[in-house]
C-alpha cells in the first residue's frame, strides 16, 4: 500500500530511536521519499504483483549499501537474503521478527493452501538462518521468541508494541457514541463472525447495543461478506463500519466506544502473538472482553482488567457483553486500572530504553 508507514517500524521504533538523538533511515515500499518526525524516508510504492516485489528488494538493498549504517534492522522475511548479504559485507544486522511470520503463511489468502505448508517451513528456515548468522533478532512477543530463543548466537530481545503514551494520553471524559469498539482485522478467524452473532443474540434478548467495526479486510470480498452477514442477521442499526485508522487517530476513535473487544479464534497465530488492540483498548481507559488465549491472559487478569470468554462460544461472549451493558461503573474501574498498566509498565518509552540498550550490546560484540 502506497504512503502507509507501519505502525510498529515507524512509530514505534524509528521516530523514538530519532529523538534519541540518532540518525534514522527507513528504506522501504511505503511508497514516497521525504523527511518525516526527524526520519528520513526512502521509498517506492508497492508492487501490483507480488512476483515484482523482490524487485524491491533489489533495491532496498541497493539503497542500504549506501547508507554506511552502524546497524541496519530489517522487518520481512523477504529482506533476509539482503541481510545476509549485508553481513558478508561487514555490517551489523538485526531481524525484527514483528510477526509469527511462519504461522501466518498458514492463512494468507494469496497463497494457494497446498503450498502453504511449504511457504510456512521456508520462512521458518530463514528465520533460523537468520538467528544463527546476523547479529540479533527481535520479537513482538516472548512466544514468538521461544521458537528461535535457542537458535545461535545472536542477541534476543522481545519488543512489545505497547502504546505511545504521547499519542494515547490521559482519556478526557465525555459521552460516549459506541458501547462497544473492535479494531484489526475483520475475518473469520479474527473472530468477526463470532463477534456479529453475539450481538444479533443480544439484540433477541431485547438489547440495543452500538457497535463500532473498524479495520481491515483480506479483500473487497471478504468485505462484502461480512456487511452481508451484518445485514442477514438485523444488524445494520447497531453496527458502524469504518476502514482502518491512521495510528495517530486511534486513540481518539477508541475512545468514542466504552468497551474494548477481542474475540479472536484459537489459531496458531493468536495462540503466539499478543493483540496489540488489547493494550491500545487499555490505553484509552477501555476494559476488555477477550477470548481466553494464552498471550493476552499473560496480560489480562479475569476480572481485575477486563473479562475473559471462550473462543469460539458467541453465547459466552454474548453473556459478558451484556454483563458490560448492566454493569457501567465497574466495567469504567476495570479500564482505569488498564490505563494505569500501560502508564506504569506496557508502554513505548519503556520498550525503547530496552532497545536502545539491545543496540548498545549488538555495536559493542
Amino acid at each position: 500500500m502506497a504512503h502507509y508507514l507501519t505502525p510498529r517500524t515507524f512509530h514505534m521504533e524509528c521516530v523514538p530511536i530519532s529523538k534519541a538523538g540518532y540518525d534514522v533511515t527507513l528504506i522501504g515500499s511505503h511508497g514516497f521519499s521525504g523527511r518525516q518526525e526527524g526520519v528520513d524516508l526512502v521509498g517506492w510504492r508497492v508492487p501490483r504483483h507480488r512476483a515484482l516485489r523482490m524487485l524491491n528488494v533489489a533495491r532496498i538493498l541497493s539503497q542500504a549499501i549506501r547508507q554506511r549504517a552502524d546497524l541496519y534492522q530489517l522487518h520481512d522475511p523477504e529482506l533476509l537474503p539482503a541481510g545476509l548479504l549485508l553481513k558478508l559485507l561487514g555490517a551489523k544486522v538485526v531481524y525484527d521478527a514483528c510477526e509469527d511470520f511462519p504461522t501466518m503463511m498458514q492463512t494468507k489468502g494469496y497463497l494457494p493452501r497446498w503450498l502453504r505448508p511449504a511457504i510456512s517451513r521456508m520462512v521458518d528456515g530463514l528465520e533460523r538462518a537468520a538467528a544463527h548468522c546476523l547479529d540479533g533478532i527481535i520479537t513482538a512477543d516472548q512466544f514468538t521468541l521461544r521458537r528461535l530463543a535457542h537458535t545461535g548466537r545472536s542477541r534476543k530481545m522481545v519488543f512489545f508494541n505497547s502504546p505511545i503514551l504521547d499519542l494515547f494520553q490521559q482519556p478526557k471524559p465525555g459521552p460516549k457514541r459506541f458501547d462497544f469498539v473492535y479494531r484489526g482485522g475483520l475475518s473469520e478467524r479474527a473472530g468477526t463472525l463470532l463477534l456479529l452473532e453475539a450481538m444479533r443474540i443480544l439484540v433477541r434478548n431485547g438489547r440495543r447495543p452500538r457497535m463500532l467495526l473498524m479495520g481491515y479486510c483480506d479483500n473487497d470480498a471478504a468485505e462484502q461478506s461480512i456487511r452481508r452477514t451484518i445485514a442477514e442477521k438485523g444488524l445494520a442499526e447497531y453496527i458502524e463500519f469504518r476502514g482502518p485508522v491512521r495510528h495517530e487517530l486511534m486513540a481518539g476513535v477508541l475512545s468514542e466506544a466504552r468497551v474494548g473487544l477481542s474475540p479472536l479464534h484459537p489459531i496458531p497465530k493468536f495462540l503466539r502473538n499478543i493483540p496489540v488492540k488489547v493494550w491500545e483498548y487499555w490505553a484509552c481507559g477501555l476494559p476488555v472482553i477477550a477470548s481466553d488465549l494464552p498471550p493476552t491472559r499473560a496480560f489480562l487478569r479475569h476480572g481485575d482488567h477486563g473479562l475473559l470468554v471462550r473462543p469460539d462460544d458467541p453465547e459466552d461472549l454474548a453473556g459478558a457483553l451484556a454483563w458490560a451493558l448492566d454493569n457501567p461503573e465497574n466495567a469504567e474501574q476495570m479500564g482505569q486500572a488498564g490505563r494505569r498498566a500501560v502508564v506504569d509498565r506496557i508502554n513505548n518509552s519503556i520498550e525503547v530504553r530496552k532497545l536502545l540498550l539491545f543496540y548498545q550490546k549488538v555495536l559493542q560484540n
